[in-house]
């Protein structure tokens, strides 16, 4: 788990050392965030095949995480038991002509869960709002355990570059209270993952960096 080709192991402990320790000297009133930025290189947003991927850390990277379930009647009642918001099919539907509604929607949330039956129905009654904004549905279908599909969900983190203008992206990939190991194996994970889903894999990373929310950023690759 903690092999890595091209970023120094002790390197990277002690950038998440000190993350930690900044992080216990100026104490926050919430808990920072550790984020993994990513800059580019040998890449042109505007012409290269766009690329995407996901991964599910084994450490959970994420404290609040905000989901909203789009279900048939099984769904939402056991959203209402776990205590998770949800819309039905007819407060969907209500939104086709509202964009403004949609917006709204998916920006109060991280992410969405939609009934497996109800997925392919969804951009024919809510219009395209929630794909435009990176967060089209997850489906879930009768047999999965809901409260296990959201713990994956929270744990899962999503390469993509917003715009075609930029080459740069961060993503979060832990906590600053969680164990330096563990952060460690959260970082390589995501790093490996994000160097397999590049064209020219290593040669496309142009520097990396470790940072928490309120802290200064650490490089760990691309000196």
């Amino acid at each position: 788990r903690r092999k890595m080709s091209k970023i120094n192991s002790d390197a990277l402990d002690a950038a998440i050392e000190e993350i930690k320790k900044y992080s216990e000297e100026k104490k926050r009133n919430f808990l920072e965030t550790v984020e993994l930025q990513i800059s580019l290189k040998n890449y042109d947003p505007a012409k290269d095949k766009r690329f995407s991927g996901a991964i599910e850390l084994p450490s959970c990277p994420r404290k609040t995480f905000a989901i909203c379930v789009i279900g048939n009647e099984k769904h939402l009642g056991e959203a209402k038991e776990i205590g998770v918001d949800f819309k039905s099919v007819d407060e969907v539907k209500k939104m086709k002509k509202n964009k403004k509604m949609v917006k709204k929607l998916a920006k109060k949330y991280d992410a969405f869960l939609a009934s497996s039956t109800l997925i392919k129905k969804l951009p024919r009654m809510m219009g395209p709002g929630l794909s435009k904004a990176g967060k089209f549905p997850t489906g879930l279908s009768n047999s999965e355990n809901m409260q296990t599909k959201i713990n994956e969900l929270k744990s899962t983190i999503k390469f993509a570059l917003k715009s075609k203008k930029t080459m740069c992206m961060g993503v979060p990939v832990g906590q600053v209270n969680m164990s330096t190991e563990d952060l460690h194996v959260n970082v390589v994970m995501s790093v490996n993952k994000l160097v397999s889903l590049l064209k020219k894999n290593w040669q496309n990373v142009k520097r990396l960096y470790l940072k928490s929310t309120m802290g200064p950023s650490h490089r760990i690759y691309g000196f």
